[in-house]
């Protein structure tokens, strides 16, 4: 049985039910707009919804969105550790960083410190598009082999911190590549997987990858939210 990560009150893994979450497509610096959408998310069944916080406008938002939601709220981050640690100081309940554009161990690991000191979990969460150069393929091409490297290179790191509370994500649009990298990812660690199909395409060919992808996935139990 894989760990059980709390995700402020919804729990993730440990034979917990699986946990449905999604992600905004507004502007997080609209309050309005974000929490409104959030709002009919959870309407629809969300459990759990992620914002994206690119800059640092969309990290002060966080405070304002949080206190007008039901839901945990993860704050999903690229390249700059400080954004991570000011969404950390917002209040978040959890962190996506993508291990392909956040690597220096330094700055990782004050973000980890950050989330020890403020109880709350993080996500590393790979995707092929944003792979770095060593764990790409000859030709430079994605393979599930990069995916998984990529994302334990991030997972090792954290653990040096004495850190645990992770989930993980290794997310392609090739569907047979991201249900090997899941497959592998099992027999190297017993964290929870968020599993998904990245940039899956327009809505009817999106539902359709996405409905095979996780379909699979989830029939072989390799999928906690």
């Amino acid at each position: 049985m894989r760990r059980a990560v709390n995700v402020g009150g919804v729990v993730i893994g440990g034979g917990a039910p699986i946990v449905v979450q999604s992600m905004t497509n507004t502007d997080t610096r609209d309050v309005e707009a974000t929490v409104a959408q959030i709002n009919r998310l959870h309407a629809a069944g969300c459990e759990i919804v992620r914002v994206a916080v690119p800059d640092q406008a969309a990290a002060d938002a966080l405070p304002a969105i949080k206190e007008r939601i039901s839901l945990p709220l993860v704050a999903d981050i690229h390249f700059s550790h400080r954004l991570a640690l000011a969404a950390i100081e917002a209040g978040v309940d959890k962190l996506r960083l993508n291990p392909g554009n956040i690597t220096d161990p330094d700055k990782i690991g004050e973000v980890v410190e950050a989330a020890k000191a403020a109880e709350i979990p993080i996500r590393v969460g790979a995707n092929s598009g944003s792979l770095a150069p060593e764990f790409r393929g000859p030709d430079g091409e994605a393979t599930a082999e990069g995916m998984v490297e990529s994302a334990l290179r991030e997972v090792r790191i954290l653990e040096k911190h004495g850190f645990h509370d992770i989930v993980i994500s290794l997310k392609e649009t090739d569907v047979p590549m991201t249900i090997a990298a899941y497959r592998m990812i099992v027999r190297e660690v017993d964290y929870p997987l968020h599993i998904g199909i990245t940039e899956a395409g327009t809505p009817w060919e999106g539902a359709i990858r996405s409905a095979v992808g996780l379909g699979i996935l989830l029939a072989e139990g390799l999928g906690d939210t």
